[in-house]
């Protein structure tokens, strides 16, 4: 252990251990804005500057390793000097118009410099032109330049935890900012949209595209019926931002609140994620029998980021996605055809829309293929659990007051194994629930899948996923299971290159899962919220009655009255889609996107 002192207090930390963190240790926060633990930890910004007794300059926090009897101070007159310069040259080239900021309440710049009382800049303000500031108007992913701090997170996390590559610093000296790479626009960058550079932004100056607007004119349009979905991540932490203790920030909480914003109809992804294991599990089987995996494995295919990360980077791999539609997107579905129906409203008179942690749900409601036959939408609208948050707060609703809802019943009821697909290795335990009982005709013990728990890091070593092995009806079936965009990749190469094989894997972009996705709330505190999330998907799934998909006597319904089985001709004209049949942005044609000033 090393002893030293911090703000004259006694403190000991094993050795290697920042001043920072052995700050943090001791109960002491010091500012700072570029710093990411084990991800960005270059001292750029300065922020976190601190005093070392017997050094002549001020030294970073967030990469300086303690010492043996060394005296740090946090907060003397040089630091909190040094600090405020720094900040007003940050200020100097920020756009401070904190009132239209997304980041407004919960930037850590922003409250920096309310702790240190500005009122005024002695640094001249440099803001990029317009022409720097021109962006591709409709993509999900929105940058502004002029909030951008230089910090380099959003680099950071892409390259590190992505392996994308989207962002990079350009040009040098009083000319450096940070740009899409290799000059290219936003919609030729083989962007999976995951949306963990806009969570990992400390100010800004990444966002969604805003949707809000076209849901509330829905709403406001009496000849349109309005149907929402919740995805089974939202309700672990749509009341973070609300300031809602878990016990009130309920999910039938917040169908209350929907229903009073003025939704007709409010439903839980977790049904048609109920509908995806059916269709899913069936496929699985039936390509395991007919041998089309003995070279590759089949993949999961609910989460658009990974699905599109795939076609940029292993096209050759497109063909082993499930066939089988997102539970969004198979929701639409079934909203525009069987319910529409039962309702007796024209699909084209229903507006769909989804919630979701994520930001890519954005983009894959507008692929081609997610239509029906008449060119009628799935899905119309999805909206991030960020902006049904301020939808809630714009419509004067106080959640906490609002009484608690059950969802609409004609498609309401799911399992436990729905509600875990908001967190790593729920897709794949619940597929393996259902397809287990459709092979042997008997439940699985609910704990017999779950190899892979939210929390559980991946195996420490050679690969970064975990892989186990089970008998299913006299079958062996090899799984893996990953989450993050570099393990997905490397977990592909391991694959093509005939290192490991498997026959079902599930992959999610996000980190921990949807449970940590691009689209959940912003904090200012740096931790990351995912695992703690899908630990409470995970305890929802084993306090339910009802644990298998098979199961949801809403499901059966959905099959006896429409569908017939799962993989029949019906489920595959309503339920499933060709990956192959529409491109990323960067392929085909030259096209000249829409472009516009931020």
């Amino acid at each position: 252990m090393v002893k030293l002192t911090i703000n004259g207090l006694p403190v000991a930390v094993e050795d290697g251990t920042t001043i920072m963190e052995a700050a943090k240790a001791a109960g002491i926060s010091i500012p700072h804005l570029c710093y990411l633990k084990g991800i960005n930890d270059i001292g750029a910004c300065r922020i976190c500057s601190v005093e070392v007794e017997g050094e002549l300059s001020l030294v970073p926090s967030c990469n300086t390793a303690v010492r043996e009897g060394m005296k740090v101070t946090t907060n003397s007159a040089r630091v909190r000097s040094a600090c405020r310069t720094n900040l007003m040259l940050i200020m100097s080239q920020h756009e401070g118009r904190c009132s239209l900021c997304d980041r407004s309440g919960t930037c850590q710049l922003q409250k920096l410099t309310n702790d240190y009382d500005f009122f005024e800049n002695l640094y001249v303000t440099d803001l990029p032109t317009d022409k720097d500031r021109m962006w591709v108007k409709d993509f999900p992913l929105i940058r502004d330049p002029a909030k951008c701090i230089k910090c380099m997170r959003c680099i950071q996390v892409c390259d590190k935890i992505q392996k994308l590559g989207v962002w990079e610093l350009m040009s040098t000296g009083g000319r450096t900012r940070v740009d899409v790479s290799q000059h290219r626009s936003i919609d030729k960058a083989q962007c999976s949209l995951c949306g963990q550079c806009i969570v990992h932004c400390p100010v800004g100056a990444l966002r969604e595209r805003k949707d809000a607007t076209k849901v509330m004119a829905a709403l406001d349009d009496p000849e349109i019926t309005t149907v929402v979905q919740i995805a089974p991540a939202v309700r672990t932490a749509w009341g973070e931002a609300l300031d809602l203790p878990p016990d009130k920030a309920t999910v039938n909480q917040l169908a209350g609140a929907l229903k009073q914003m003025g939704f007709d109809y409010v439903f839980d992804t977790s049904f048609s994620a109920d509908l995806t294991i059916m269709e899913e599990a069936t496929e699985f089987l039936h390509r395991l029998q007919k041998g089309d995996l003995a070279k590759y494995p089949m993949f999961t295919s609910c989460c658009p980021a990974w699905i599109r990360f795939l076609k940029s980077r292993h096209p050759e791999l497109v063909p082993q996605l499930s066939t089988a539609k997102s539970p969004q997107q198979m929701f639409g579905s079934v909203i525009k055809s069987y319910f529409a129906e039962r309702i007796g409203v024209p699909p084209e008179k229903i507006c769909c829309i989804s919630v979701m942690p994520c930001v890519a749900k954005k983009a894959e409601c507008d692929i081609p293929a997610m239509r029906d036959e008449y060119g009628v939408k799935d899905v119309d609208y999805v909206l991030t659990t960020r902006e049904i948050i301020r939808m809630l707060r714009l419509s004067d609703i106080t959640p906490d007051k609002v009484e608690e809802k059950p969802f609409d019943r004609i498609m309401g009821d799911y399992s436990g194994a729905g509600v875990i697909f908001g967190t790593t290795g729920g897709v794949m335990e619940a597929a393996l629930r259902t397809a287990s009982y459709m092979v042997t005709g008997k439940n699985p013990s609910t704990g017999a899948f779950g190899f892979v728990h939210a929390g559980k890091k991946f195996a420490e070593g050679e690969y970064p996923w975990q892989e186990a092995t089970y008998t299913i009806g006299g079958s062996k079936i090899r799984v893996a299971v990953t989450s993050g965009l570099r393990n997905a990749d490397r977990l592909c190469k391991a694959l093509l290159r005939g290192q490991v094989k498997y026959d079902f894997v599930e992959v999610m972009a996000c980190p921990t899962g949807c449970a940590g996705g691009g689209g959940q709330p912003f904090h200012r505190d740096d931790v990351e919220r995912g695992a703690t999330r899908g630990k409470v998907l995970r305890n929802l799934d084993e306090h339910m009655q009802m644990r298998f998909s098979h199961e949801n006597p809403d499901i059966q319904r959905l099959y006896s009255e429409a569908l017939g089985e799962p993989m029949s001709d019906a489920a595959e004209k309503l339920l499933h889609t060709d990956h192959e049949s529409w491109q990323m942005p960067d392929e085909g044609e030259p096209q000249t996107p829409d472009i516009h000033v931020v």
